[in-house]
């Protein structure tokens, strides 16, 4: 069992930055690989970023390249997404996420836990 805990949401101006971090528990952080999700208000559930269980690959969205940016700290079992020049387009509510049979990284079904989410509202 893994448990998840976002934190750093909050609000924030356009162009400003912030970064959320998700604790896990267990001793098996280190094997999972880790990713963020977000979901705006009337919209599904969208892939932001994910990083596989060592930290040796990472994956972007698109809309994020360049301004967002993934890291972990395994012996923190903790993993981070620094947010920079944010955009109004990017509230929402942000979910991490850990899986350890990962073939895309970008589906939700390949993560088996789930933390409670995290708000983030940008401000134009």
């Amino acid at each position: 069992q893994v448990q998840l805990v976002e934190s750093g949401g909050g609000l924030v101006q356009a162009g400003g930055s912030l970064r959320l971090s998700c604790a896990a528990s267990g001793r098996t952080f280190s094997s999972y690989a880790m990713g963020w999700f977000r979901q705006a208000p009337g919209k599904e559930r969208e892939f932001v970023i994910a990083i596989s269980w060592n930290g040796g690959r990472t994956y972007y969205t698109d809309s994020v390249k360049g301004r967002f940016t993934i890291s972990r700290d395994n012996a923190k079992n903790t993993v981070y997404l620094q947010m920079n020049s944010l955009k109004p387009e990017d509230t929402a509510v942000y979910y991490c996420g850990a899986g350890r049979t990962m073939r895309s990284y970008v589906m939700e079904y390949e993560y088996e836990y789930w933390g409670q989410g995290t708000q983030v509202t940008v401000s134009s």
